[in-house]
């Protein structure tokens, strides 16, 4: 059994097969597939999807960091309404993205501590997006760090980085990029025990070799439990059974 613990299932590029989507990650032993939120523009495909889907997925409400500009109160508004509304798996993904425009850092920051303070209020965990922003997004949590719990999604820094983000109580999400030729991942997976590890996809974005390049899906995260197989030298139940394990735990699931 696994979990997919970050998947954009309810976006446009599944339209014209998301039910084949779904009933290949159930054959391929995918059986919870969690669902962060972008905005409050597919906020309602992902709740609609959610609902269709009650013993499968898990909907989380947030604001992506590049959905943050200068109407950023306006989408907190919304998303504090949507709270109200409708409690969720957890808080996410949120964070910093530093990648290709730095014009809303500070609003990104807002937005981030914001979010955090909900998930801390609600105790629920929180999914950290830190695409060329660990730095910032440690300072951040080094001053809001309260009994704080959640994945740093797709996990882009070093072993120390690992260690730091696991001390603050995170676990690290490994998806496609760890199949990568030369990934730094890949160290980072070797490096780090299993019990701070869980499976993701981001679909529909960075699917694993030998699908690389194409639209991702939940149906490949065997793929990705198979490297971290080879990486740390035991069998891929091993790693199904560890990252389901822990996943379980965060978001409060049978197991």
């Amino acid at each position: 059994m696994f979990i997919d613990t970050h998947s954009h299932l309810y976006v446009a590029e599944f339209d014209n097969d998301r039910e084949a989507v779904i009933e290949r990650a159930l054959a391929a032993g995918v059986a919870r597939v969690v669902l962060p939120d972008i905005d409050a523009t597919t906020r309602e495909a992902e709740l609609l999807l959610a609902d269709r889907y009650p013993e499968i997925m898990i909907p989380l409400l947030g604001i992506h960091p590049t959905s943050i500009n200068d109407n950023y109160k306006k989408e907190l508004a919304a998303l504090e309404k949507s709270l109200k509304q409708r409690p969720p798996g957890g808080i996410g993904e949120c964070g910093v993205d530093l990648y290709r425009d730095k014009t809303y850092y500070k609003e990104q920051i807002a937005a981030f501590e914001w979010q955090l303070h909900a998930a801390r209020s609600l105790n629920l965990p929180v999914i950290i997006h830190s695409r060329e922003s660990l730095p910032e997004l440690f300072a951040v949590l080094k001053r809001q760090h309260h009994n704080m719990k959640g994945i740093f999604h797709c996990f882009p820094g070093n072993t120390e980085d690992a260690r730091r983000a696991i001390d603050l109580g995170f676990l690290l999400g490994v998806g496609g990029v760890v199949t990568f030729k030369n990934a730094t991942t890949a160290t980072v997976v070797r490096d780090v025990d299993l019990q701070h590890l869980v499976l993701e996809t981001d679909a529909p974005y960075l699917a694993p070799v030998p699908h690389r390049g194409a639209r991702n899906e939940s149906a490949y995260l065997p793929l990705v439990a198979g490297k971290i197989a080879e990486i740390k030298g035991v069998e891929p139940s091993a790693i199904a059974d560890a990252t389901t394990r822990n996943a379980s735990r965060l978001f409060s699931l049978e197991h």
